[in-house]
Order: C-alpha cells, then sequence, then structure tokens
C-alpha cells in the first residue's frame, strides 16, 4: 500500500516570501510518523543516501552544500552523527564553524566560507554557517545594524553564486522549544561524560531566547528562495529531526540523476590474469 502521509519535503519547506512565526510551529510534530514506523524508513533512507554519495562522487560533476542552523541544544551534531554518517569521508566534508580567527576577521565575513564550499562530486556540511554574521552577531551587536542588516541580501547573492555554478544547497533550521532546550541543557550537566560539552555561557545565550528566534525568523523569511530554501524541521523527537533530514536530502539528490560514468577506455576483451 502507497504511503499516503505528506512529502516531509513538501510539508517543511519555507517557501519565497513567507513569513515564519516560529511560535506557530510546534516543534513535536511528527506529521504522522511514528517511532517504530520512521526506524525502518529511516534506515531505508541512510542506505539510499549511500548509494547516492557514491554516484555524486564517482561521477564528479554535482557540488552538495549541507547547511545546519539551530539554537544551542537543537540537535546539529546529533544530525551529522546518525545522518551524515551514511555519506563516505572520501567525498564528505564537515565544518564545525567557531568564533573567526585574526586572520578571518582581516578579510570579509564570507571570505572563510568560500573556503570550505564542496567542489564537484563533494558534499560539504556546516554544523552552523554564514548565517552566524545574521544571528550571533546579530544579537550580541557585534557589529551596527547598519552592517548586519545588509548580509541578507549579501548572503543570498553569495549563494546565487554558488548555484550558478551548480552546487546544490540544503538548508535546515533545527526548531525545538525553550522547554526541550532546558532538559537537554540538564542531561549535559547531570552526566559527568557530557560536561565537555556544557558552557556556563550557554545559559548567558539561554537569556536570549526572544532575540534569538527573532533572528532566525527573519533569516528564514528573507534567506528562502526557491532556489535554496530553509527546512524547518521540528526537533524536539530526535527520531523526527533525523527522518526529515535524511528524507529530505535523499529526495533532492536522487533528484539530480548521479550516476556511474562509462570506463574512459575499452574495456571489452580485458581479462584479469
Amino acid at each position: 500500500m502507497a504511503d499516503r502521509r505528506p512529502s516531509l519535503r513538501e510539508a517543511l519547506v519555507v517557501k519565497p516570501g513567507t513569513r515564519v512565526r516560529l511560535a506557530s510551529v510546534d516543534p513535536g510534530e511528527t506529521h504522522g510518523w511514528t517511532k517504530a514506523h520512521a526506524e525502518p524508513r529511516l534506515q531505508a533512507g541512510l542506505e539510499r543516501l549511500t548509494d547516492l554519495q557514491d554516484r555524486l562522487w564517482a561521477e564528479q560533476k554535482h557540488p552538495v552544500l549541507i547547511v545546519l542552523q539551530g539554537i544551542d541544544t537543537a540537535g546539529k551534531d546529533g544530525t551529522i552523527k546518525h545522518v551524515m554518517t551514511a555519506f563516505n569521508p572520501m567525498g564528505c566534508t564537515v565544518t564545525s564553524w567557531k568564533a573567526p580567527t585574526p586572520i578571518e576577521l582581516a578579510h570579509d565575513y564570507l571570505w572563510r566560507i568560500h573556503q570550505r564550499t564542496p567542489g564537484k562530486g563533494e558534499i560539504a556540511i556546516f554544523n552552523r554557517s554564514h548565517y552566524e554574521d545574521v544571528l550571533v552577531v546579530r544579537v550580541h551587536d557585534l557589529v551596527p545594524k547598519a552592517v548586519w542588516s545588509k548580509r541578507y541580501d549579501q548572503i543570498n547573492a553569495f549563494e546565487e553564486t554558488l548555484l550558478a555554478a551548480g552546487t546544490t544547497i540544503l538548508k535546515f533550521f533545527l526548531w525545538i522549544d525553550r522547554d526541550e532546550q532546558r532538559e537537554r541543557l540538564q542531561a549535559r550537566l547531570d552526566d559527568p561524560t557530557k560536561h565537555w560539552k556544557f558552557r556556563l555561557r550557554d545559559l548567558d545565550e539561554r537569556k536570549l531566547w526572544d532575540a534569538y528566534i527573532a533572528a532566525y525568523e527573519e533569516m528564514l523569511r528573507r534567506c528562502s528562495p526557491a532556489a535554496a530554501p530553509w527546512y524547518v524541521i521540528p526537533s524536539n523527537n530526535k527520531w523526527f529531526r533525523n527522518l526529515a533530514v535524511a528524507d529530505i536530502i535523499g529526495d533532492v539528490l536522487t533528484e539530480l540523476k548521479p550516476d556511474y560514468p562509462p570506463s574512459l577506455e575499452d574495456l571489452t576483451n580485458v581479462v584479469v590474469d
């Protein structure tokens, strides 16, 4: 029997010009999926991703950029661990963006980003991204509003440059609510093996929740063109987050129709002795 649940790609995409109100998006929504039904679907999805990436790498034709954004504890690391491990590291890079170095600060804010974008056949995963320059930079007043407010158009232009060069861009905003963040931070505090992930400044950042939500909403509204839209992923349930991200990536990569290229030589009568 055919699966009658809506396409997660269609259900979660931010259409151009949409004014997203995150308060109206249920971060616990699972769009008809249960954990029991999601597990075999996710496993099949990971196998699909492995096959697609193998073809992408062999074909050396399509660059793919995957962007993960979300408030602290939203699950960026977990998504990489549970979804992106389907990819062979030979053709996949992961960049976890931290505060810029002095050398990076000596250049424009996109300089360091462009150096980590994917080449043909590669998949590049950004854990945080160039969008930090309209998020943390905005919330903490690191540059004047007159500067950061221009960056939405600059980022759109930057992504248009990547798109024109053949890059496929997938952008995921992992959405959790404030109560879920509190539970996840507390879990880190309660587990000594997770103390390395906990910083006292996480509590200071939590106090800025409303400011971050306003920044995320403007990011989603102003930087979700049809060719490189955002997907808002309800992420209170980690299993649904993983399913949705894997499903959407698989659907988009399938449309690229990657295939193994033919041999450059005639192998008709070749025999290995």
